[in-house]
């Protein structure tokens, strides 16, 4: 396991409270994230193949659990702690927003350092994000009895060029012409963690002035909820498959929201504190996340 592999963690946390502190060297560059997380899933392609793809579109049963535990159990839990805590209606549609989006990128990041299934997390991402078109409406309107819009083609264009593109050239290059992306596979791991720390720094620094407006029972909230994902998202893997990479897999799956998807929605549907949840979630989902990808990196070792 390289240093970036064993403080990845440190390395987040680090980002973290420097682009809190000193964010206007940070802010100015969220053009970047897209490029960055581009350059991240071209990584992962590398380690990839064609099989693998194929194999994880035959477990369509895995896939099915992955979509019911994000599209059931995430705004569940979202509305369940905001009862319990008794958030404004403003908070709760940002927790309910939250917990409806599809799986974000990020978590396929999260898989690829854990030695998790990418394969299985790409194609789940891809599916969720598809479904979402439908699904993250419906479940706004059940939970809150208000409709929400999203732009079809703006969501499938950015799978599109973020995840399915560069994931595509990847695997491609290392299906047909291995010897190119040799370099990439033996160091993809450490530049994904130094760009990931990199993202994260970028969000903290676009989301400070919120951040310092933000109470600790919605700080508690949203880590509960993220936290609720990924615990029971691998016990219940665990419990129908009795395999640890899937279940790490669909934890991860389950836990990391498309955070941006849900600010964006929260701040058109909902109002700038709805807005509160989604962009605790961004960062707090990143650091647990991280967390998690160093002690499982570390077990499979």
């Amino acid at each position: 396991m390289s240093l970036f592999q064993r403080y990845f963690p440190l390395l987040a946390v680090t980002a973290s409270v420097f682009a809190y502190f000193w964010p206007s060297w940070l802010a100015d560059h969220k053009s970047w994230i897209v490029y960055l997380l581009g350059v991240v899933m071209f990584c992962m392609g590398t380690s990839l193949t064609l099989d693998d793809f194929k194999r994880a579109l035959q477990r369509y049963p895995l896939l099915l659990l992955g979509l019911l535990l994000q599209f059931g159990l995430m705004p569940l839990i979202a509305w369940q702690l905001s009862a319990l805590a008794g958030l404004s209606a403003a908070l709760t549609a940002g927790m309910i927003l939250v917990g409806s989006v599809p799986g974000g990128t990020a978590s396929n990041v999260i898989c690829y350092i854990s030695k998790a299934d990418v394969a299985l997390s790409i194609t789940l991402t891809a599916i969720s994000t598809c479904l979402a078109v439908v699904l993250t409406p419906l479940l706004a309107y059940a939970y809150l009895n208000q409709t929400v819009e999203i732009d079809i083609l703006n969501m499938m264009a950015s799978i599109f060029y973020i995840v399915l593109f560069p994931v595509s050239l990847g695997v491609l290059l290392n299906q047909y012409i291995r010897i190119v992306v040799l370099p990439v596979q033996r160091f993809g791991a450490d530049i994904s963690i130094i760009l990931i720390c990199f993202i994260i720094a970028i969000i903290v620094a676009l989301n400070r002035d919120n951040l310092l407006s933000v109470s600790p029972i919605l700080v508690g909230l949203v880590l509960a909820h993220n936290i609720s994902g990924l615990i029971l998202g691998y016990f219940a893997t665990l419990l129908v498959t009795r395999n640890k990479t899937l279940s790490k897999t669909i934890a991860i799956e389950v836990g990391m929201q498309n955070s941006g998807l849900a600010v964006a929605l929260a701040v058109k549907f909902f109002g700038a504190s709805s807005a509160l949840p989604g962009a605790l979630f961004s960062i707090i989902h990143n650091v647990t996340g991280s967390l998690l990808a160093s002690y499982w990196a570390k077990k499979s070792y």
